[in-house]
This record gives C-alpha cells, structure tokens and sequence, in this order.
C-alpha cells in the first residue's frame, strides 16, 4: 500500500469506487468473517507485517499507520461499509512502485480483511469476543516433553500467534521436533541456532530432527513477526 499522504490525497475517489462496488455486491454474497480477516492481516507476510493497526496489535512501519489514515474520514462521517471497500480496493489495485504486493490476499480473504480494517480502524478499545482470542493468549498448556526420541509442540490452533506452550523438555541426544498445525495460518517451528521445519498451513506438520546437548535453548515460530509477538518458548534439555 502506498505511503501515508497517498493515501489521504486518494481518500475521495477511493470512496466513489467503493460506494460503485458496494453497490454492484462486489461479486460476493457471503457476510464478511471478522475472525479470520483479523488472522489473515496479521499472519505470515500479509498487512501486519508492514502497517500498524493498534487493535490487531501490529506495529509494522513500512506502510502507513491504518488508524492514522481513517482517523480523518471516520470522523467526517466515512463508514465502515465505505472503508471496507476503499481498503478492499487498496488490495487489489496496488498503485505503481508500492511495495505492497498485487493481491496479497484475494477473493473472500480480501473482503475479510478489508471488513476487519474497516470495523476498527481508527477506533478506540480493544477487540472483544472471539476477536480477542486472535493473535493474543495462547502458549498458557502444560509442557511439551519428548517421548521415545520426539518432542511434539503444536501451534495455538485458535489462530493465536503462539505454540500451545512456552515449556518443553527433553533428554540429550538425536530428536525430532514436530509441530502439527491446526492453526489458519502458517507456521513453522525452530530451535534457535540448531535447526527448523518448513513453513506450514493448516493441517502441516513443520517437522526436522537434531542433535541436542544439554542446555537451555529457544524454540519459535521463524515467520516474520511471529516470535516477536510471543510464538516463542524456552526448550530444556537435560
């Protein structure tokens, strides 16, 4: 998406394509799902990666601060319906040198993200309900610990970005660190310094095995923002 002052100065026609879409339906005829636009704008490489949305919890700086860029027309009297389409817009109509890629999230994804943005932005408060439980909590099970030479430490299958703890355990030795995924979005899971598993969607299983001393070591989520927003744990070897 572009810079800040792109954005401002783009608002008035922006909302003119919008009010065209919303009144056409936009080809779709499902109700936007709240919950999972919010898991998509802030899973792997989407738009909490690169913009600050202070309910999401994201502080990416590369693009403009979203509450920033509505504060202005939310209070003018823009509405939610009418940022949703702008944002949708923003989305699939990348201008020319942005850094945002081209559909970065298409169809019922980009009409989820695009409801989400517009339902908060530029609000105060705090996401409540099921909303509240997206991106936050998690990590708060019992300890992982390796049986018969593998250490399974699933992702939060609630789409919080974190495993289902922040403690394992295991002996020294050959081990194989699993990660099943039930989660709807990506994941991976590493041990800092001392190998990783590919990056999985829901259903995965983000697997690798290594050679563990003893020691205390970390375990994450290497996708971009992931661990810095909690996926991250403390492996024990011993």
């Amino acid at each position: 998406m572009p810079r800040p002052r792109s954005w401002t100065s783009s608002l008035l026609p922006l909302a003119a394509a919008a009010l065209a879409a919303v009144a056409s339906g936009c080809g779709h005829t499902s109700q936007p799902d709240l919950v999972k636009g919010k898991t998509l704008f802030i899973g792997k490489g989407t738009c909490g990666s690169c913009h600050a949305l202070a309910r999401a919890g994201t502080k990416g700086a590369v693009g403009p601060d979203l509450d920033d860029a509505f504060a202005n027309a939310r209070s003018s009297g823009m509405t939610d319906n009418t940022i949703k389409g702008i944002v949708r817009d923003q989305i699939s109509h990348v201008r020319r040198g942005s850094l945002m890629p081209k559909n970065l999230v298409k169809g019922q994804d980009a009409l989820d993200v695009a409801a989400y943005v517009a339902a908060v932005a530029a609000k105060t408060g705090k996401d409540v309900g099921a909303l509240a439980n997206v991106g936050g909590g998690g990590g708060n099970g019992p300890p992982a610990v390796e049986k018969a030479g593998t250490l399974t430490i699933p992702a939060d299958p609630t789409g919080a970005l974190a495993f289902v703890t922040r403690k394992a355990s295991a002996k020294p030795g050959k081990v194989t660190v699993s990660m099943p995924n039930k989660a709807p979005i990506q994941h991976n899971i590493a041990i800092q310094g001392d190998g990783s598993g590919p990056v999985v969607g829901s259903g995965g299983d983000s697997k690798f095995t290594t050679t563990l001393k003893p020691g205390t070591y970390t375990f994450l989520c290497e996708v971009p923002g992931h661990a810095a927003a909690g996926m991250k744990g403390t492996l024990t070897v011993k």
